[in-house]
């Protein structure tokens, strides 16, 4: 809590408040309808009945059909079951993945396990706003190349990539083309027709839905197989009793995403433009990371030099503000964000990194009282940092010299 009374939460990459219609539509899945989804009787049909509702919204919202949607625990499941059966169902045309440097750990850490499988693995380079290069892309395509997997959009620093103009290349070259959309879903429009799209990873808790539970969107005729044994649920895909109260609370958050989505992401623009701004203007030595204009509607990153990310964290922390350094999946971790060194900051500064990210809830008084923390704690925090205190000093040293000259 703040001296405004209340908690400002500014990390809905991280993870988001379920809805509390989600929460009510879930609900009776626990304790009415709880019936196991893949028996015969009628009181699991009702169970059945409410997965198949939930997965035709969610394949509406993508343009897919509904035979296309396979649901999971989660992104990270989802992207390894794309990589990995992938790469076991097309080795014999080949064993060559293209991939991006500031992808999520769950594409680079399964890129690496399938590196040791013997799978050849060719890791892209970004620009400075983080966005992949077209032309390199396209050099990097060999015979042997059977997929390509980039983001939809970097949960740190928020650039949106060229997804369309990436599975026209893919689509062009015969090779299938996978997206991890965590953070793009519910935020940006999205068309897997339109964009080439042969598969797509999501996660429920990103857009006001219940953590646990996500989707791999796979294109009809892809041909890669089961990555959970042990059961025939997900037309015989992905084993597991299915989460239904998780299920329905997806398809509800994302019901709730889509018909917000224009009102939602305007409001989350104008307040995230006012807060690069003000900032920008206030702090001095700060600079942000990533695309100005394709950009996540609700994510800012800012590099505050001379000073350290995690003691900004904490410090914002104590004045009842949550925000990250970087992932949340690494935040834990002191090294710099791999993000933004690819981008090509130097570890001094990467590691003053700060990214916030907006949610529904957010107001401008939210916002403006965000602003003067971050004023207050960055010079109190310079004002200790030896970094800053040499760099008046040279600065004072050289404003002498020219004048003497």
């Amino acid at each position: 809590m703040n001296e405004m009374g209340k908690m400002i939460y500014l990390d809905n990459a991280a993870t988001t408040r379920t809805a509390p219609e989600v929460v009510e539509a879930m609900l009776p899945y626990f304790t009415e309808f709880y019936g196991n989804a893949s028996t015969v009787y009628e009181f699991g049909g009702k169970s059945k009945e409410a997965i198949a509702k939930a997965r035709e919204t969610i394949a509406n919202a993508i343009g897919a059909k509904d035979n296309e949607i396979y649901f999971t625990a989660g992104g990270s499941e989802s992207d390894n079951w794309a990589l990995k059966a992938t790469a076991e169902a097309y080795k014999s045309k080949g064993k060559h993945i293209i991939t991006s440097k500031i992808e999520h750990h769950a594409i680079l850490h399964t890129c690496q396990w399938l590196e040791q499988q013997g799978y050849e693995v060719t890791y892209l380079d970004v620009d400075e706003n983080g966005l992949v290069k077209l032309d390199e892309l396209k050099k990097a395509i060999r015979p042997d190349t059977i997929l390509i997997s980039i983001m939809f959009a970097n949960n740190e620093i928020g650039t949106i990539e060229p997804i369309a103009e990436i599975g026209k290349i893919a689509k062009e070259h015969d090779i299938l083309f996978h997206t991890d959309a965590v953070q793009a879903f519910g935020q940006v429009p999205i068309n897997v027709d339109e964009m080439n799209i042969d598969m797509l990873s999501t996660s429920g808790h990103k857009l006001n839905g219940p953590k646990g539970i996500g989707f791999l969107y796979i294109r009809k005729g892809v041909k890669i197989r089961s990555f959970v044994h042990g059961g025939a649920q997900e037309r015989k895909r992905r084993a597991g009793t299915e989460n239904v109260p998780g299920i329905v609370g997806f398809g509800k958050a994302v019901e709730l995403a889509v018909s917000t989505m224009k009102e939602r992401t305007d409001k989350e623009i104008e307040l995230r433009d006012y807060l690069i701004d003000r900032v920008l203007k206030e702090v001095p030595f700060t600079r942000v990371n990533g695309d100005r204009k394709n950009r996540l509607p609700n994510n800012i990153n800012f590099c505050f030099q001379f000073i350290e990310g995690e003691s900004l964290l904490i410090m914002l922390d104590m004045k009842g503000i949550c925000g990250s350094s970087g992932s949340a999946c690494t935040s834990g971790s002191l090294d710099p964000s791999h993000v933004l060194l690819a981008i090509g900051l130097p570890h001094e500064i990467a590691h003053g990194s700060l990214r916030l990210t907006l949610g529904a809830d957010t107001t401008k008084e939210d916002i403006d009282y965000t602003i003067d923390a971050i004023k207050d704690i960055v010079a109190q925090l310079r004002e200790m940092s030896p970094l800053y205190e040499d760099y008046i000093k040279n600065l004072s040293f050289r404003k002498l010299h020219l004048k003497g000259e």
